[in-house]
């Protein structure tokens, strides 16, 4: 009896394992243009994202280029150590933390404020030329950027001009350390919220009409409207912009700042993309940016993962 009952759950298994792999089959085969289109993808994210990850392990060597990466001595936590105990840290974690609270708090609304006044425009040829005028300075590269930026606020700068009829001073702004974050912020903002609010002008395509024209006929006004409909049906969206976001905190561009920070800005300036490229490719301390990065990532890492299950539990909208 038992041999019996045996023989025929195995053979259920078997039929179960072959419907599988049918089923795969057939998937492969009706979707296999799809797929093809996809391997340039997958092979990029393999080749460039996933085997370089095996080079971490320097982190936790004293890695030389003579030997190589499993013949360099095992030093553990060495490194970790020596960035906690450092001089730098406490300066490091500052601006980075400031630098990202700054951008999330008067950046991020910025395009979704940019895409709710786009969506009450109603000359479609002024719309777009304001979209147009807006999306042009992300395509600008960012070395041209600072350089215009550290030109128009130098002393003798258009900008700096400008503010001097306002009452301001004519001084190097760009080269002071109070107004740096404000001005790396500022231009932050004015170079993406064109592009930026593009994901949310979709989002807002996406509502129903219906919606708006029920509360027309219940007497809600635009005002209305945009605090029941409008950003309520961009809400999803919104969520999963802030958790992605919020998972790059301590990923703050090192390019930008090293194009525009200098030694009177270095104690406002300097953020742990910055460090981890000076020590690095300046001074060739591979394994100690290594860790760094590492650490870097890691506290990223958890911070998306925290976002995530907090917006999971209080909007029910999360990445995974």
């Amino acid at each position: 009896m038992k041999a019996t009952i045996t023989a025929n759950n195995t053979g259920t298994d078997l039929r179960k394992h072959f419907s599988l792999k049918t089923k795969v089959k057939n998937e492969l085969w009706q979707n296999r243009y799809l797929y093809l289109l996809a391997i340039p993808v997958i092979a990029y994210y393999v080749l460039f994202c996933y085997l370089p990850m095996f080079g971490l392990v320097i982190a936790f060597k004293q890695y030389e280029l003579g030997k190589g990466i499993m013949e360099s001595q095992w030093v553990g936590l060495k490194y970790f150590q020596e960035f906690f105990g450092g001089i730098y840290f406490g300066r490091l974690m500052r601006n980075t933390l400031l630098i990202s609270f700054y951008s999330i708090l008067f950046g991020f609304p910025a395009p979704i404020i940019f895409a709710l006044l786009m969506n009450e425009l109603r000359q479609r040829r002024f719309k777009k030329v304001v979209q147009t005028v807006t999306y042009l300075p992300h395509f600008i590269s960012l070395v041209v950027i600072c350089g215009m930026i550290v030109d128009f606020l130098a002393s003798d700068g258009v900008l700096t001009r400008m503010l001097t009829v306002f009452g301001g001073q004519k001084t190097n702004y760009v080269g002071d350390a109070r107004y740096f974050r404000a001005i790396y912020v500022i231009s932050d903002i004015w170079q993406g919220i064109g592009w930026g609010s593009i994901i949310y002008l979709a989002a807002l395509a996406g509502i129903d009409q219906q919606l708006y024209e029920a509360a027309v006929i219940d007497g809600a006004g635009r005002w209305k409207q945009t605090l029941h409909i409008t950003l309520p049906g961009i809400l999803p969206t919104i969520m999963i912009m802030l958790i992605m976001r919020v998972g790059q905190i301590l990923s703050v561009g090192y390019e930008k700042i090293i194009l525009l920070y200098g030694a009177g800005t270095y104690e406002v300036a300097d953020v742990i993309s910055s460090y981890v490229y000076r020590m690095g490719i300046g001074q060739s301390r591979y394994s100690f940016s290594a860790a760094v990065g590492l650490f870097q990532s890691v506290v990223n890492v958890i911070l998306l993962v925290a976002a995530n299950k907090t917006s999971r539990r209080l909007s029910g909208t999360s990445l995974f």
